[in-house]
């Protein structure tokens, strides 16, 4: 199977707005957000579907998932961080992590956008997490 982007972008072929690494997981933020703080949180493994996962790598994810959930909240003005498992447009599997004060902002994002490279700069630097919490 080709590298998908996602495998591209942990490798560093392919530049990102990281904000999580650990050994087994990748955070960075969604180039065509739907909200500010919209976050992937992807395997390392390059699998299609987020159910066809050994299970180290799923808890792995949601592990990875719930940490960044946790961190990510205060730092916006949002009430929660809504959760999406789409399934398609990258085949590697991955989970939206959207803050949202309700449902109606938990959507796809339209690709045609432009992707404002300058708030993601800025938004990634206050997102991402500490030392310490990285661990």
């Amino acid at each position: 199977m080709a590298d998908s982007v996602f495998t591209k972008i942990i490798h560093g072929d392919i530049p990102s707005y990281k904000i999580y690494e650990d050994d087994k997981t990748f955070a960075m933020l969604d180039i065509n957000p739907t909200q500010p703080g919209h976050v992937l949180v992807i395997p390392k493994k390059q699998i299609d579907s987020l159910w066809d996962l050994p299970e180290k790598d799923y808890q792995a994810v949601w592990a990875t998932a719930q940490k960044i959930a946790k961190h990510i909240l205060p730092l916006t003005d949002k009430k929660r961080i809504g959760v999406m498992v789409v399934g398609f447009g990258v085949p590697h599997a991955h989970i939206h992590l959207v803050p949202i004060n309700g449902s109606v902002e938990l959507k796809e994002a339209d690709p045609n956008n432009t992707p404002d490279y300058k708030a993601l700069a800025k938004m990634a630097e206050k997102l991402r997490l500490p030392d310490d919490l990285a661990k």
